[in-house]
């Protein structure tokens, strides 16, 4: 296993230990990088408007289309680790 992808599994553990919860806005990057990095780019069926959440999961993971999933974990390990106050190394 890389470099990256031993600091993607710790991100992934510590971000369910942050001291804050963060906002709605980091929740949904959160998210969105996660599944990029871990499913790569979001199918094209977008949920329906009556599923507010999974719309806006849907929106900010399609965001991320064509970001390579080794990418997608470097920016999720350095979010975790800004949101524990650490220095992205």
């Amino acid at each position: 296993m890389n470099d990256v992808n031993t600091r993607f599994a710790q991100a992934v553990q510590d971000v369910k230990e942050l001291p804050e919860r963060p906002g709605d806005l980091t929740l949904l990057r959160l998210y969105a990088l996660y599944k990029q990095a871990t499913v790569g780019d979001a199918a094209d069926d977008r949920p329906g408007p009556l599923d507010r959440v999974g719309r806006y999961k849907h929106d900010a993971w399609a965001t991320l289309k064509g970001l390579a999933p080794e990418t997608a974990r470097q920016e999720y390990v350095d979010l975790v680790e800004l949101l524990k106050g650490d220095t992205p190394s």
